[in-house]
């Protein structure tokens, strides 16, 4: 793609990485092809393609953008299937979130709004907040109906049944491993898994520590940043994330780290892109270092071994999440893990296909979420699993309002099938589809 910034704009990190990104484009489409929102809504200017044009034209004209521009942009869910599929390499992800943060400095959001973004980016990222919301949100759930908001709907709606109480495994501290030490590893306790599911982090720590590692919960760390970098508040997510590399690379100085693992795909897309997130900053070395050893949990468990385990006799059906498959490229691991463990593993028709949850997605723009979530729900169904395994909280909950199946994260699996507890949402009463239950 042509462009026409000048000298002066060139000099602007941001533009310069825009105007790299847009000439990589050759208008071919294929994209369109993969674009959840396009299938769903088939408007040109809701695809990448279609929003690549929008996003030069703001950027080159230094346009404040009209609700029209902003509208097709808030549509993207930042699946980044379009980075997948392109035979180019536009790297997307960076145009949309510099798109993001340019509209967010410049266009001035109807009142409603922007107190709904204010409340979001208040909240959901810090855990103690987010569980009292979760409470306020249970109690007002009998009354959605009288909400005249749908995303205050979906907010209501989105509280669980059940508020797991705090895990003092998120506490600050170091686990032993149960063997001779392998490696010594940072687990990423996150913060609205925390609020919403403890028994990942929990599962997490058995195995790895089972695997031999000696798994460290960080002092100071938290947050990644990505639900504010994606609504591109960018000073607070660089700010949520200088403390993580902060905290990890004091770790990384005083008794070493060989991985940071991180259980929630969304958090691992934004904490491996801290390098470029931080390139013109004084944290810009750090940023790297962290980087260049976070991992997926599903990664680090492929560097253990995980001992075979017999037949499990249960079919699970994986749920591949966006920002695992196509933010991180990570897509056979997860399902080679759970058949080494001696699950069948299914996998759903278009399993490319983002299920709507993306981040704040799912409350921002709930009509096109949930016709997202019911085309994912149809496929997974469809190939009748005993389980639905995933690997982001993100997608588990979106995923799990919709389906009777159990829905757990894959990492509970591996952990019940190497001698752990059975997942506590299979919650006793689970059933295979031949009737047997799952306990055993």
């Amino acid at each position: 793609m042509q462009t026409h910034f000048t000298e002066t704009q060139l000099q602007d990190p941001g533009i310069q990485r825009a105007n790299e990104i847009l000439r990589a484009c050759v208008h071919c489409g294929f994209c369109t092809a993969t674009c959840p929102t396009y299938q769903v809504l088939g408007d040109e200017l809701d695809s990448p393609r279609g929003r690549i044009y929008l996003i030069k034209d703001m950027l080159e004209n230094e346009r404040v953008p009209d609700a029209k521009t902003v509208q097709h942009i808030d549509r993207c869910l930042s699946c980044l299937a379009c980075m997948t599929t392109c035979p180019s390499g536009v790297h997307y992800m960076h145009l949309i979130d510099h798109a993001r943060a340019y509209v967010e400095k410049t266009y001035k959001r109807p009142f409603s709004d922007r107190a709904l973004r204010w409340v979001l980016a208040r909240i959901l990222p810090y855990p103690g907040r987010f569980r009292l919301a979760l409470l306020g949100a249970k109690i007002g759930r009998p009354f959605a109906f009288l909400m005249p908001d749908a995303r205050l709907k979906a907010m209501l709606k989105m509280a669980p049944r059940q508020i797991p109480p705090v895990s003092r495994n998120d506490d600050p501290q170091v686990f032993t491993p149960q063997m001779p030490r392998k490696k010594r590893v940072a687990l990423m306790t996150g913060c609205a898994q925390k609020a919403l599911n403890t028994d990942i982090n929990d599962a997490t720590i058995r195995l790895l520590r089972r695997l031999g590692c000696e798994v460290v919960i960080a002092k100071g760390a938290g947050c990644c940043g990505a639900l504010t970098h994606h609504m591109g508040r960018e000073d607070e997510s660089h700010a949520t994330a200088a403390k993580n590399i902060r905290a990890w690379t004091a770790e990384m100085d005083a008794d070493g780290l060989d991985a940071i693992g991180i259980n929630t795909s969304g958090c691992g897309t934004t904490v491996k892109d801290y390098g470029h997130m931080f390139r013109n900053d004084p944290l810009a070395a750090d940023a790297a270092r962290v980087s260049g050893i976070a991992m997926d949990v599903s990664e680090l468990l492929m560097q253990l071994d995980l001992p075979e385990g017999p037949d499990q006799r249960l079919t699970v059906g994986y749920h591949a999440a966006c920002s695992l498959q196509h933010g991180q490229k990570v897509k056979t691991f997860p399902k080679d893990l759970l058949k080494r463990a001696g699950f069948k593993v299914a996998e759903p028709a278009d399993s490319h296909l983002c299920c709507g949850s993306a981040g704040t997605y799912n409350l921002m723009q709930p009509e096109i979420s949930a016709q997202l979530k019911a085309r994912k729900v149809r496929t997974l169904e469809a190939i009748q699993p005993d389980i639905i395994a995933a690997g982001n909280i993100g997608c588990m909950v979106q995923i799990g309002s919709g389906t009777d199946v159990p829905v757990v994260h894959t990492v509970e699996l591996l952990d019940w099938a190497t001698g752990g507890p059975v997942p506590p949402a299979l919650n006793g009463q689970a059933r295979r589809n031949d009737g047997v239950p799952i306990l055993r």
